[in-house]
């Protein structure tokens, strides 16, 4: 395949040739073409992270660990963000759906190549968390940007349905990361009894299950992305989808969840669903890097090209927005290196880097 571009790195033609060693200006290269890679899912803002929450122990304690850690000097987080930015524009990653809890890494992504949709998080059982999120949206400008719930679990009534109905931009709702989740809802395990201790009086358990939760809080119309799924039942798929249709999607983070928990989500059983599948990355608080190819690794059953509309076409439909290679793109070319050609899976020396 010749994909030619012009001065600006515009695609102007893809179209095969059985004479390319006769073409002028050619570059070769070993490997597969594919457009920008889609983050469907990080914190650009907990970059600095790295390493200092230990694998294992669950969702309840990383999610204590986060909270008690994640202020830190603005210099030393906007510094790491911009580092791990520019790592992940080099590695291929063009579009990318980042969560923010405040306003530290803006600065980084409004003059980053990459583009971001932020995600601000309205999150946190306690009174200020809405003024928290607002003053966060004021900061947002001209960043494409939307309000959205955190997760099921940590909003109360009132901020959980301001958050999903607010504005018309797509969210994204951490859902179903740990059974703890599902069994709040029950009224037992490990949510429960922590907010049990501090004397939380929550007021949504009548739902009786997080998807319903969802369900009947969220417009049918609304674009949805529920991140991780790592505990996700059939039951709970077959009724999400039934409300959101082709407004779903699910981000999966692979890699992430084996740092937390040590557990894959049932990818079998959501790719069987038919419903849009995206990858995603998470924070460096449960990752070595910010790197998709590493996360398409975890995957070995999914076929390649399945994979790779994970990585582009689908996780920017989520976003609302494409990527593709095709005449007329304009986000540039990627190199996916390291795939074995008689198997067409990913090898471990896979590797991708950006090549306009």
């Amino acid at each position: 395949m010749v994909a030619t571009l012009d001065e600006t790195g515009t695609v102007v033609d893809m179209a095969r040739s059985q004479r390319v060693d006769s073409l002028s200006d050619v570059e070769f290269y070993n490997g597969i073409l594919i457009p920008p890679l889609v983050n469907a899912h990080c914190h650009l803002e907990l970059s600095h992270l790295r390493g200092a929450i230990a694998p294992g122990g669950g969702l309840c304690r990383f999610a204590r660990e986060v909270v008690s850690m994640r202020g830190g000097r603005p210099e030393v987080v906007r510094a790491t963000a911009e580092y791990r930015d520019a790592r992940m524009w080099s590695e291929g990653i063009g579009i990318a759906g980042d969560v923010s809890n405040d306003a530290v890494s803006f600065a980084v992504k409004k003059k980053s190549r990459i583009a971001y949709h932020t995600f601000i998080e309205l999150s946190g059982l306690y009174s200020g968390a809405r003024a928290r999120a607002e003053a966060t949206l004021a900061a947002a400008g001209e960043l494409d940007h939307s309000l959205t719930p955190h997760s099921t679990y940590s909003l109360y009534e009132a901020d959980f349905r301001h958050a999903a109905t607010t504005g018309e931009g797509p969210l994204s709702v951490h859902f179903m990361e740990s059974v703890a989740e599902r069994e709040l809802f029950e009224g037992r395990g490990e949510l429960f009894d922590w907010y049990m201790e501090r004397g939380l009086e929550v007021d949504f358990l009548h739902y009786g299950s997080p998807a319903e939760r969802i369900i009947r809080n969220v417009p049918s119309s609304r674009r949805i992305m529920l991140v991780h799924n790592t505990f996700m039942g059939r039951e709970e798929l077959d009724a999400l989808a039934a409300r959101f249709g082709d407004n779903l999607t699910l981000a999966l983070c692979p890699r992430s969840n084996i740092y937390i928990s040590g557990t894959l989500p049932p990818v079998a059983m959501l790719r069987r669903s038919g419903v849009r599948i995206a990858l995603g990355t998470d924070s460096l608080a449960s990752n070595s890097s910010l790197s998709l190819v590493e996360e398409m690794k975890l995957l070995p059953d999914a076929p390649l090209e399945e994979l790779l509309g994970w990585v582009t076409s689908n996780g920017a439909e989520a976003l609302g927005t494409t990527s593709r290679l095709e005449p007329g793109s304009t986000g540039g070319v990627v190199l996916l290196s390291g795939v074995d050609p008689r198997t067409r899976t990913i090898t471990p020396a896979a590797t991708t880097k950006r090549i306009i």
